[in-house]
């Protein structure tokens, strides 16, 4: 046998007896020791964040409805004011004088109907008797129809004139926290002068903001009825102040847009919220959360079990004969017990939580019992 040959041939012989001492060291390896934990099964409610913003349910301007110099301011800016409350006294002479002129002219008005109606009645006994003729008494008919309608056209003037008096007194048109005045005592006023000053309610308060439409059906807004009643909705809604704290009254979904908006997919929502102390303040930002009122079981898993790869997020479980097993998963928030698991895992399942580095799917595992107990205590 040439040299070369026999050179090949023992080469040969060298990496085979080499891969066949490989693979029996490899089988021959203890399995990879792993600690375990079951699956934890715990009530969840579903909740998402949104950005708002708190409005009024009332926001007005007051302004003046007729002409007058200002007399009085009866308030102190920024207080709260109630319903009725007087705010500003316009000087009231003139529109006095014309209640009382018109008061005059009423009372002018109601001898002109009397004596109509006294000339009304003896003409229809003369008209009987031909002692007066039609012509004549059609004229006192008509007389008596324009005595009415004067009558009617003074209470209307009285009317107006007492209207227009009661205007020199501008009262708050609700409960709410008035700002700063626009105007002076001693200001001309009159409808064209603008704003005199703004009042928004405070308590109960408007907390605005927008949701997406998967978000929308995720949290079944989509059976709101938008009426803030009790019965209306399945979610709470908590506003979270800027601190991190979380407002201390919950809110009712009361208003549900009609339509997507095209150009930011969103849908308008509103909530109202009870503000007895006024912390809450037209223009403030928050953060609105809703939350379902009813919490669904959920299963989680340590955040530490869960791994990551070019298919996705993924974790080990040990199955009969303990042999380890991928096990695709999709992934929900983190709560206090670990990583919610959407799909991929039954509430039976135990994972691998330590020891993954050499763990591989399809190999035996060996559970190191005492720690795993550790982990599931």
């Amino acid at each position: 046998m040439p040299k070369k040959l026999i050179v090949a041939s023992l080469v040969s012989v060298a990496l085979l007896t080499g891969c066949g001492e490989a693979t029996n060291a490899r089988q021959n390896a203890p399995a990879p020791l792993v600690q375990t934990q079951a699956v934890e099964v715990v009530p969840h409610q579903q909740s998402k964040t949104y950005i708002g913003r708190m409005d009024a349910v009332e926001d007005t301007a007051i302004t003046a409805q007729v002409s007058g110099y200002l007399t009085e301011r009866h308030f102190k800016e920024g207080q709260i004011v109630e319903k009725g409350q007087l705010l500003y006294s316009i000087e009231p002479s003139s529109f006095e004088a014309q209640v009382a002129s018109a008061k005059a002219k009423l009372s002018e008005a109601q001898a002109a109907l009397k004596k109509a109606e006294l000339d009304y009645n003896r003409g229809q006994n003369l008209v009987k008797n031909k002692n007066i003729s039609q012509a004549e008494y059609d004229a006192l008919t008509a007389t008596l129809m324009s005595a009415r309608a004067q009558l009617e056209a003074g209470r209307a003037q009285l009317k107006v004139a007492e209207v227009n008096l009661s205007y020199t007194s501008i009262r708050a048109p609700f409960t709410g926290r008035i700002s700063d005045s626009k105007v002076s005592k001693g200001d001309l006023l009159s409808p064209s002068s603008g704003v005199l000053t703004t009042l928004v309610s405070m308590d109960p308060i408007y907390a605005s903001f927008s949701i997406s439409e998967r978000e929308r059906l995720a949290l079944g807004m989509d059976q709101i009825e938008g009426d803030g009643s009790d019965e209306s909705n399945g979610v709470d809604v908590n506003i979270i102040l800027e601190d991190g704290r979380v407002f201390e009254q919950h809110g009712k979904i009361d208003f549900l847009g009609n339509r997507i908006n095209l150009n930011t997919g969103t849908l308008a929502m509103r909530a109202v919220v009870d503000n007895p102390n006024q912390r809450l303040l037209p223009g403030q930002h928050v953060r609105v959360e809703l939350m379902e009122k009813k919490a669904n079981d959920v299963v989680t898993v340590p955040r530490r079990a869960v791994q990551t790869d070019l298919e996705g997020d993924f974790v080990m479980v040990v199955t009969e004969g303990n042999m380890a097993e991928r096990r695709n998963v999709a992934l929900g928030p983190q709560v206090d017990s670990g990583v919610i698991i959407q799909s991929g895992l039954k509430h039976t399942d135990v994972v691998i939580t330590q020891g993954l580095q050499r763990v591989r799917n399809g190999i035996p595992v060996r559970i190191d019992d005492q720690k795993s107990a550790e982990q599931g205590a």
